[in-house]
């Protein structure tokens, strides 16, 4: 095995000469913690979603800790959400006290929480309901906001697919900014990298300053504020966490996000080649997830539909041919430490898990890469149907 075994990554980070010099100045400065850069950071996100606050965090887990918080989710509540994510949201809801409610999808090609299972689920306890934007592209959010507004439930978002990516069909607002909050994540894979990081949008005000002081210990000003002489001591006016980010990441995000309609522009063309050419090998039980609007997401992931007896087969066969794959997601209510747990009937969910497979893509990859990657797959799963 060489150095780099993959002729195709499954992602790649676009940081360069600009996030390094970013970086370098940021040490030089000698202020580390939260300060100056990141509140740049945050200004220039909330400007570029349109959103009117923004507010920076260690990760991606802890936006959606202090999001939920912020809506005062606590034990007794229920918080409706998908399966078909990643572990961070559930295990939230929990740390929170609260209880995760497993809805399913709206279709294998529509990956998202599905509105109508949303209504078949809620109780009285029902405090929230997150939707997750899978891969980038919106969930329903007309319905679900229709929903939660006529119950008086909060609607979260978990944008870490889409950071602004933008809604034709709802005034082009951003994703993040139609629920009571919105949460990104900034790790290595995402659209956009800090190495870790994340951020939480609100334009709620009360909810925003209750982030602001949860990230920080409960704290009513932070050091860069004493350093600076606008205050000299501090109140902590509830428990809170040390959830700040650092101004090397701050720096970092701002070059990022300078760079993020660009990468995003580019998941979309790779996005686009992928749909264009499994539609057009018209293989039975084999289609690319979002393939009739692969242009309305961000293009986080490359989902791809099997039949579930050749999905192992299709992977082992690309790996041979170094090109790398993975599986998003593994449902949540399968996990071991979610045995018990609230969930049923999530029937849609478990099939898509079973017959995903999640292929290439960012924004280093060429429409060309996109073909030969394309090509491959259905040249394997030709020859595994013999």
């Amino acid at each position: 095995m060489n150095d780099q075994p993959w002729l195709y990554t499954l992602c790649e980070t676009t940081l360069g000469a600009e996030e390094a010099e970013a970086a370098r100045a940021t040490v030089e400065s000698a202020w580390l913690s939260t300060g100056p850069r990141t509140q740049a950071f945050e200004k220039a996100f909330a400007e570029k979603l349109g959103a009117r606050h923004a507010i920076a965090v260690s990760n991606g887990t802890a936006a959606l800790h202090v999001a939920t918080l912020a809506l005062g989710i606590g034990p007794g509540d229920e918080v409706i959400q998908p399966s078909l994510t990643f572990v961070a949201s559930a295990n939230i809801t929990i740390a929170a006290g609260a209880a995760p409610i497993f809805a399913d999808i709206v279709s294998l090609d529509e990956p998202t929480i599905d509105p109508q299972d949303v209504i078949r689920r809620i109780t009285p306890r029902t405090k929230a309901v997150v939707a997750m934007h899978f891969g980038g592209y919106p969930a329903r959010l007309g319905e679900l906001l229709a929903i939660c507004r006529e119950r008086g439930i909060a609607l979260i978002e978990d944008a870490c697919h889409g950071p602004a990516q933008r809604v034709p069909s709802l005034g082009g607002r951003a994703l993040g900014t139609f629920g009571a909050v919105g949460t990104f994540s900034f790790f290595a894979n995402k659209n956009m990298t800090t190495g870790e990081g994340g951020m939480v949008v609100s334009d709620d005000d009360e909810v925003a300053a209750r982030v602001r002081l949860l990230r920080s210990h409960g704290m009513t000003t932070l050091s860069w504020d004493r350093h600076r002489g606008r205050a000299s001591t501090y109140d902590v006016l509830e428990h809170g966490f040390n959830y700040r980010t650092n101004e090397i990441a701050s720096a970092i995000g701002i070059e990022q996000l300078k760079k993020l309609d660009g990468a995003n522009a580019r998941r979309r063309e790779v996005a686009a080649t992928y749909a264009r050419c499994f539609r057009e090998a018209a293989i039975e039980g084999v289609h690319f997830v979002f393939g009739d609007r692969p242009d309305e997401g961000a293009g986080h992931i490359a989902a791809l539909i099997v039949p579930q007896d050749r999905r192992d087969g299709v992977r082992a066969a690309l790996t041979t041919r170094r090109i790398q794959t993975s599986l998003h997601y593994p449902p949540i209510h399968l996990f071991s430490g979610f045995a018990g747990k609230a969930a049923s009937d999530l029937d849609l969910t478990e099939e898509f898990s079973r017959r995903v497979i999640s292929l290439p893509i960012h924004p280093l990859l060429m429409a060309r890469d996109a073909e030969i990657i394309a090509n491959t797959v259905i040249e394997i799963i030709r020859d595994l149907e013999v």
